[in-house]
C-alpha cells in the first residue's frame, strides 16, 4: 500500500475519537468457560473439562458497542435485557467499559440473552445457549422510538445489529430509517439472514457470505477465486442492493476477506490482513464498527471498508469475541 494511502487511512482512524455512535440490537451476556482437557468422561464418550477461569464480556449488539468503545469514548446503545442477574451482570458491564445504557429497556418478562462457551486448549468444546424468544411489547416500542428521537441529532451514526433474537421489528427497521433520513445520519445495518425487514435506503448493510445467500433467497454455492470472478457471489450482492436500496453493500468472506458493492464502482475484492485465525466469533461486529466509525470519519465506502477489513483480520487472530485496539489498527495500517 503507497505511504500516502496508508497515511491517509491513518488520519481517519485517528480521527474515530470524536465519532459519536448508537448502537441498536439483540443484547447477550457473553460467558467464556477456561480449561484443560486430560480424559474422557467414563459416563459418555465427551471430554472432561477442569475449569482454569472464567470470563464474561457484553455479547451481541453488545459486543458492537464494546468494539467501538476502544475507539471513541462517544458510544451509546440500545436493547432489551431482562430484570436478573445476567442483565445486572451486562449493564455492569456496559457501564465499566463507559458506554451509555440509558436507552436500555429491563423487561421482567424477559430472560437476559446468555451465551456461554467452553474452551479447551483454544478449541470450543461446546456452546450453551440460555435465551427465551420473545417479541417486543407495544410499550417497549414506543419507549425505543422515544429514545431514537431523543439520541439521534446527538450522533454521527447508528449501527443495527439483528441477531433475530426478537427487538429489532419492521416497525423499529422503519422508523430507524426514517430518523436516520430525516437527521442526515449515517444508518449501518448488520442483518439477521432469517427475517424478511427492509432497510429501504440504508446508507450500508454488512451481511456475511451465508447471510448474503440466505437474504438473497438463494442456494449458498462453493467460493470461487479470485473472488471477483465468483458470478453467482456477485449476483447476490448486487440483488440485496436492490432489494434494500441500499448505497453500499460489504459481505464479509471469512479467510478471503471482503466483497464491496457500491453506487459508484465496480464490485471491489479486499482480500484478508489475518495472519493467523484462532476464532472468528465476534469479527462481525469488528467489522461493522470500524466500517462505520469510517464512513462516520468521511473516509469513502472503499477506506472504510480497507479499516474494517484490516480491524477483522487482528480479530480473528485472538480468543473470544476480542476487540481491536486503536494502536493495533495503527499498526497494521504502518505495516
Amino acid at each position: 500500500m503507497q505511504a500516502e494511502i496508508r497515511a491517509r487511512l491513518a488520519g481517519f482512524a485517528a480521527g474515530f475519537a470524536t465519532r459519536r455512535i448508537l448502537v441498536a440490537g439483540d443484547l447477550m451476556l457473553d460467558e467464556f468457560i477456561w480449561g484443560n482437557v486430560s480424559r474422557i468422561s467414563p459416563e459418555a464418550p465427551v471430554p472432561i473439562v477442569d475449569v482454569t477461569g472464567e470470563s464474561y464480556y457484553p455479547g451481541g449488539a453488545a459486543n458492537v458497542a464494546r468494539n467501538l468503545r476502544e475507539f471513541t469514548t462517544h458510544v451509546s446503545i440500545m436493547g432489551l435485557t431482562g430484570a436478573d442477574a445476567a442483565g445486572d451482570q451486562l449493564l455492569g458491564l456496559l457501564a465499566e467499559a463507559g458506554i451509555d445504557t440509558a436507552a436500555v429497556e429491563r423487561d421482567p418478562a424477559f430472560s437476559t440473552i446468555r451465551k456461554t462457551r467452553v474452551i479447551a486448549r483454544n478449541q470450543q468444546v461446546v456452546r450453551v445457549d440460555r435465551e427465551r424468544k420473545s417479541g417486543v411489547t407495544g410499550p417497549a416500542l414506543a419507549r425505543a422510538i422515544e429514545q431514537i428521537d431523543r439520541i439521534a441529532p446527538s450522533v454521527d451514526a447508528i449501527i443495527v445489529a439483528d441477531y433475530g433474537k426478537g427487538f429489532v421489528t419492521q416497525a423499529l427497521a422503519d422508523h430507524l430509517c426514517r430518523s436516520a433520513s430525516a437527521h442526515g445520519k449515517i444508518l449501518t445495518v448488520d442483518p439477521h439472514p432469517h427475517t424478511t425487514l427492509d432497510w429501504s435506503g440504508v446508507t450500508a448493510v454488512k451481511p456475511n457470505r451465508l447471510e448474503a445467500f440466505l437474504a438473497a433467497g438463494m442456494p449458498p454455492s462453493e467460493p470461487v477465486t479470485p473472488v471477483l470472478e465468483d458470478q453467482t457471489l456477485i449476483e447476490v450482492g448486487r440483488r440485496l442492493r436492490r432489494r434494500w436500496q441500499a448505497e453500499n453493500l460489504l459481505i464479509t468472506l471469512g479467510e478471503h476477506g471482503m466483497l464491496l458493492l457500491a453506487d459508484d464502482m465496480l464490485p471491489v475484492h479486499l482480500p484478508t490482513h489475518a495472519k493467523e485465525v484462532f476464532d472468528v466469533s465476534g469479527a462481525g461486529d469488528t467489522a461493522i464498527a470500524v466500517f462505520t466509525l469510517g464512513l462516520a470519519a468521511a473516509a469513502s465506502p472503499m477506506e472504510a471498508a480497507e479499516l474494517a477489513n484490516r480491524a477483522s483480520g487482528i480479530a480473528v487472530g485472538k480468543l473470544g469475541t476480542a476487540t481491536v485496539t486503536p494502536a493495533e489498527l495503527q499498526a497494521s495500517l504502518r505495516s
